[in-house]
């Protein structure tokens, strides 16, 4: 007798229902209070940063999407809410390791740097640095979070993939607020305008994908430790080059 395997909307095979597929059972008290950490830290940060510090811009737009992580693993509204708390606390660490580098007078990973170089050019608008952190962040680090938590919980991708979508739609969401509220208004701005069209010219959803694809790779090859590390430094240096062109100091 043959099977047929479910897809989701992106034409992925769904997740499969099994032992293998899923990771074990977690005190979803344990995740809240994890995240309840990661928020902690990212305010104190936003309270320690000047306003128009390109870091404390960024920290500004991923506090506002971890409030609101946080609000729906509280809800539950994840399909396992101790596993999302997981994803979204690796996915954290991997900020606050660049940040506490940079602090420490140490280079942090390619993807970062561009932003902490520049993170106080006043050719750079607010726009830009908040756009370039979240490439970083979403680009880079999402795929080796994912990585890091299938380690933590002994589980294979397909387990996380369902959250890791709706994490995503929390990201797509919030991305439009941040346009709206760190874009000048249209009076300022037309399409031929080197903000709008630099801004216009990245996608969250095409690097949330890309991430997707690039931490499944790299799990693929995780017993390759050589070509595993390869994977890691050439995904690093690239979101690194998209994250210094988004970050184009621009006239006036």
């Amino acid at each position: 007798m043959t099977t047929t395997q479910r897809h989701d909307i992106r034409g992925r095979p769904a997740p499969l229902a099994g032992p293998a597929a899923r990771p074990p059972a977690r005190p979803e008290s344990k995740a809240a209070t994890d995240v309840a950490d990661v928020l902690a830290r990212m305010r104190a940060l936003a309270e320690a940063l000047p306003a128009e510090d390109g870091v404390a811009v960024f920290n500004g737009v991923y506090l506002a999407v971890t409030e609101a992580v946080a609000r729906q693993i509280g809800d539950g509204a994840f399909q396992d809410p101790a596993a999302a708390g997981e994803l979204d606390v690796h996915f954290a660490r991997r900020y606050f390791d660049a940040v506490d580098a940079t602090a420490a007078g140490l280079r942090p990973p390619a993807c970062w740097r561009p932003l902490f170089q520049l993170r106080r050019h006043p050719g750079v608008h607010p726009l830009q640095f908040a756009m370039a952190g979240i490439n970083a962040h979403i680009g880079h680090d999402l795929a080796l979070a994912v990585l890091d938590t299938c380690r933590a919980l002994e589980c294979e991708p397909a387990a996380l993939e369902s959250d890791f979508d709706r994490v995503g739609g929390v990201l797509t969401g919030l991305e439009e607020r941040i346009r709206e509220r760190l874009m000048p208004g249209p009076d300022v701005l037309d399409v031929a305008d080197p903000l709008t069209h630099l801004i216009g010219s990245w996608s969250l959803d095409k690097a949330r994908d890309g991430a997707w694809v690039a931490a499944r790779a790299l799990w693929g090859v995780r017993r390759l430790p050589e070509v595993a590390e390869e994977l890691t430094e050439r995904l690093d240096a690239g979101v690194g080059l998209v994250g210094r062109m988004l970050l184009t100091p621009l006239p006036g």
